[in-house]
Parts: structure tokens; sequence; C-alpha cells
């Protein structure tokens, strides 16, 4: 199945700056709902000017165990305004395996990014001072139509016109109302886990404002807020 397009978090805090940057940075990464399986830092990457250029310091902090202290140390050393900080780890979601047919949570790669005022052109003004790459969208919206309102669902629309056997096996097993209802039920998790990360980020950020943004959805948030209000 093609589940190329990816969701994000961004958050813009109160009168950022280069000296409030790391610190901020340090408290944006202790939020991270990690995995329990895996609770620390895999790597960071210091990234300047642009993404065009070659990374300042690459770093695997796997050996290390890095923690939010451990990351925002190192990426201190590196601390200018035209200077994006990119940590990866893990966070346990809900998924499908389409091979088992049931549900799993486990771990899945999650980014966590600090742009400075001048890096990249100013792209914090419109991508966040901190964003967060949380994974394929589906994670939290469903695939194609699924989880729409019965008075808007098209899956058949969204579904019948592939024919790659995956995509029929999926179709067919979300056509049985229970296992479609179990489908909404983890999504439904997946959202509450995420929204929850948003609350955390108000209480120890001075946020000035959040946005959830897909690259297949129009309004995500508004999407999110639909799926939960589905019963």
């Amino acid at each position: 199945m093609v589940m190329a397009n990816h969701a994000y978090l961004r958050v813009w805090t109160c009168d950022f700056s280069l000296e409030k940057m790391i610190p901020e940075f340090a408290r944006f990464l202790t939020t991270a709902p990690l995995s329990a399986a895996h609770d620390t830092f895999d790597e960071l990457i210091v990234q300047a000017v642009d993404p065009g250029e070659s990374p300042i310091g690459e770093w695997d902090l796997r050996p290390l165990h890095a923690g939010p202290a451990e990351v925002a140390a190192m990426a201190a050393q590196h601390l200018h305004s035209d200077t994006a900080y990119i940590a990866s780890a893990t966070w346990d979601l809900w998924a499908f395996d389409i091979d088992a047919l049931k549900w799993q949570r486990k771990p899945q790669p999650l980014e966590l990014g600090c742009h400075g005022l001048d890096y990249d052109d100013g792209i914090a003004a419109s991508a966040g001072h901190f964003q967060a790459d949380l994974g394929f969208e589906h994670f939290f919206t469903g695939h194609g139509r699924l989880l729409r309102p019965a008075t808007t669902d098209h899956s058949s629309e969204s579904f019948h016109s592939s024919e790659h056997p995956v995509e029929h096996t999926f179709r067919q097993w979300m056509a049985a109302s229970s296992n479609l209802k179990e489908y909404h039920a983890k999504t439904r998790e997946n959202i509450q886990q995420l929204f929850g990360w948003v609350d955390a980020i108000a209480q120890v950020l001075p946020v000035e404002r959040t946005e959830l943004w897909s690259e297949g959805e129009d309004n995500m948030e508004a999407r999110l807020d639909e799926i939960l209000a589905q019963r």
C-alpha cells in the first residue's frame, strides 16, 4: 500500500530568540512521548543555512542513551540563528499489520526539530520554531476515506480504484463492521496520545500557537476532531 504522506506538529513560542532556542528545545524534547521500549534519542543532526547544505554534524546517540539534556548540550555547541537541529527517536503507535491481519502497538520513527529564525530563509515563520515529524498521517487520519462519517463515506471509491493485492486484502478485511470499529478505536487512541502531547507542550513552553498539519488533509485538526467525535 502507498503510505507516503506524513503528518506534522508545529509549535511557535512567544518571543522566540537565539538565546531561548536551545533551552526551549530541551523542554520540547522532554515532552515527547518516547517509546516504552526505547525512551532515549537515536540521532542528532545539526543543519546550517538550509536543507541543501551538508549537515554540520551527525551524531549516533544510541550508545550514549541520550536524553533531552544531552541532546540540547550537543546542539548548544553549534548555536547560530541560521541553524536547525533535528533529533530522531521512536514513539509507540497502533498500526495495522497487513501480513498478520492484526493490530500492533509498536515503535515508529519520530523526528523533533528546532528551527533558528534565519534558517532556510526564515522557514520557522511557517513551519514552526519547533516541529515534529509524526510519521505517516494514516496513523491519525485513517486510510483513504475509511473513517469518514457514513454520510460522506466513499471508501469503496477510494479502494476499488487500485487492484494492488495488499490494498485488496486490507479493503476486504475492513469491510467487516467489527474490524472497522476496531480500526476506528485504535486510530482514536493514536489521536488521543497526540493531543495529550500537545497539551504537555503547553505546560512547559510559552506556546503562542500550535498547528497539526499533514500532506494529505486540507485541515488535519478538523479531521482529527471529526474522528474523535464519531462513535
